[in-house]
């Protein structure tokens, strides 16, 4: 990789880490998913320190083209936080279920116990207007 390359992956890596914090600062991202991806960006900023780790993985792993293992790096990771993603949505989806039920079993209970106030209006009879 060129030193030009490397100093734009570096600006990138860094935007997309201040972009982080700040969408952790707004309370827009929650802590757990802010450490993941400062964990990836800080990985990326290395990747694009040295390069050349790529080399001895390829060889390792037996692929001839270096960056296809960072590309198969990624698609892995990003397979992995999709299933992660589906896992929490599912999960979310079935507490909103449930609360809602909760919510509803209340409201019958609240109904049921309490009749409903009467609404007709009433003043008082200081209030009313005289002609």
């Amino acid at each position: 990789m060129s030193v030009r390359a490397q100093l734009l992956v570096m600006a990138v890596v860094a935007f997309a880490l201040l972009f982080i914090l700040r969408l952790v600062r707004r309370r827009k991202l929650q802590g757990k998913y802010a450490l993941l991806w400062v964990g990836v960006g800080l990985f990326l900023f290395a990747f694009a320190l040295v390069p050349d780790v790529l080399v001895p993985i390829a060889d390792w792993v037996g692929v001839a083209y270096e960056p296809a293992v960072f590309f198969l790096a990624a698609i892995a990771f990003l397979f992995l936080m999709v299933v992660h993603f589906s896992f929490e949505l599912s999960r979310s989806e079935e507490r909103t279920r449930t609360l809602a039920e909760e919510v509803a079993l209340l409201k019958a209970r609240m109904d049921k116990s309490d009749p409903p106030p009467d609404r007709t209006p009433t003043a008082p009879v200081d209030d009313v207007p005289e002609d």
